[in-house]
This record gives structure tokens, sequence and C-alpha cells, in this order.
């Protein structure tokens, strides 16, 4: 996807959230359930404009996009600007990791699973929450004009093809909310394989 239409339409991107204000709460709760209190520190791959982040108290971020990461700074977050695929921090320092929505966006999923593995404490955990493929929410927004501009180049995956990539980089399944075509998965750390 080209990181050009987050530059362009950053404002109409973050605008989304107000105006599907029952959407956007109904995920964020549905997050919350899965996740509990978040341990700290806490990172989100992909923090758009610090929409998710903010509310669930993770203050840090990674976010290519120049304008949406000046919106997340905004909202309280320290973002740094990097792709998932390449995380300039140390190993070993986050005990959480969420990525909400943007794996359907990522050129090389593998590899950022891989460095989420790398930059995971011992036992630390990751959330993906993402937009399934044929899923009532996927034929929804590309249809939409508003959410069909960031999502018609977009890559959409089934949760048993997202669960086998992601515990073939070594994570171990804790646990599975798949509704309405927005899942939301859970793992902990396991060995590198």
């Amino acid at each position: 996807m080209p990181l050009t239409v987050f530059e362009e339409y950053a404002e109409e991107y973050d605008q989304w959230f107000s105006y599907n204000r029952e959407i956007y709460l109904d995920e964020l709760r549905r997050i919350r359930q899965a996740i509990g209190d978040i341990p700290s520190p806490a990172l989100e791959i992909g923090v758009g404009s610090g929409r998710f982040a903010e509310p669930l108290g993770i203050r840090f971020g990674i976010e290519p996009s120049w304008a949406l990461g000046v919106m997340a700074k905004d909202r309280g977050i320290e973002v740094i600007r990097a792709v998932g695929e390449a995380v300039p921090v140390q190993s070993s320092i986050f005990r959480m990791v969420v990525m909400i929505t943007v794996l359907c966006f990522l050129k090389k999923p593998e590899e950022t699973f891989r460095e989420v593995h790398r930059i995971l404490m011992h036992e630390g955990t990751l959330l993906v929450a993402f937009i399934e493929k044929g899923g009532i929410i996927a034929e929804r927004y590309l249809i939409h004009p508003d959410k069909g501009r960031f999502l018609s180049q977009a890559w959409f995956y089934n949760h048993d093809e997202v669960i086998r990539m992601i515990t073939g980089t070594g994570f171990d399944l804790v646990s599975v909310d798949c509704r309405l075509g927005f899942c939301i998965l859970t793992f902990h750390k396991g060995d590198i394989v």
C-alpha cells in the first residue's frame, strides 16, 4: 500500500473514528477484553493517529506516516518513524506489542512478527487485531469510499492463515476472538523456531 495515501488523507483517516464512533468503541472494548490491563512498557506497531494507543494507555508507537505520527504525538504517544519489519529499538524491551488493523498493509508480515519476537521480553504478549478476508466488515469497508481508499490495496487473511504465520515465527496462541470479520488474536512469546 502506498504510504502517500496515509500522508495525503491523514485527517480523513483520523476522522473516520469520530464518524463511526460505535464501531470504533466496540473494537476498542473487544481489544480491552482480550488483553485486560496493558503491561508497561507496551508498543503499538502501526500506531496511526493514536486512536487505539491513547485510550489503551500504550505510550510508544511505530508509524511510517509522518502525518499520522504527528497526530499520535499530539495524543501523547512517543512515536518512532519506522516500519514493523525493522523496529529501531533494543531486543527484549517491551512486555506487550499490539498491532491493530495493520497486518493487511505489511509487505513482509513474517519479518514483522520475527521483529516483534525480538523486541518482546520473555513471555511477552502480542495482540493482533485485523479485518478478516471475506468477512462482513471487509466487504462493507471496501465499498465505502472513506475506508475503501485505504483498504482497496490491502491484503486480507483469514484467521487460520494468521495463526499459522505467527506461530511459525515463535509465538504460542493464547486466545481467538473472531466476530463479524474482525479478529483479535493474542499470543505469548515462545522459543524461536
